[in-house]
């Protein structure tokens, strides 16, 4: 190559590079800002599946039903917690898969989408997902 051409190339890797650690408009570079405020939004509607866990943990799975128990009053057993039960287990399942996908799309394809983002600064705030469940849980036992 010609020394124009070397020079060209050092010049377009130059601008590839000064492009890549740009930063932000007003000296910032991109923080955690977008994706704890995605994250924390995509924890409300994670209230539905969240609720249902916490259900299936606390009241389904405690529940000593012995269906040939001799007699069902000395038993310690919920009717009504086995009869919801295939409705919540159903609508735990639908809700989980949906709140799933819309992680990964979120979290995951989004930012690769992105050139300049990273989704590891995405995947760190998923923990934040859980707040707004564990935030009305909390007011509730007050």
């Amino acid at each position: 190559m010609t020394e124009p051409d070397v020079e060209a190339v050092d010049a377009k890797k130059e601008d590839e590079r000064a492009r890549r650690t740009e930063h932000r408009p007003g000296g910032r570079r991109r923080g955690l800002l977008a994706p704890a405020l995605a994250n924390l939004a995509i924890g409300l509607p994670a209230i539905i599946p969240l609720y249902l866990t916490y259900w299936l943990l606390t009241d389904y799975l405690p529940s000593n039903c012995d269906a040939f128990a001799a007699d069902p009053a000395l038993s310690n057993c919920d009717y009504h917690t086995l009869e919801d039960a295939p409705l919540l287990m159903f609508l735990l399942a639908v809700t989980g898969a949906l709140l799933l996908m819309v992680l990964v799309m979120v979290n995951v394809l989004a930012p690769r989408s992105r050139e300049d983002d990273n989704p590891r600064r995405w995947l760190a705030m998923t923990t934040l997902i859980p707040v707004p469940f564990l935030v009305l849980l909390c007011l509730a036992k007050a």
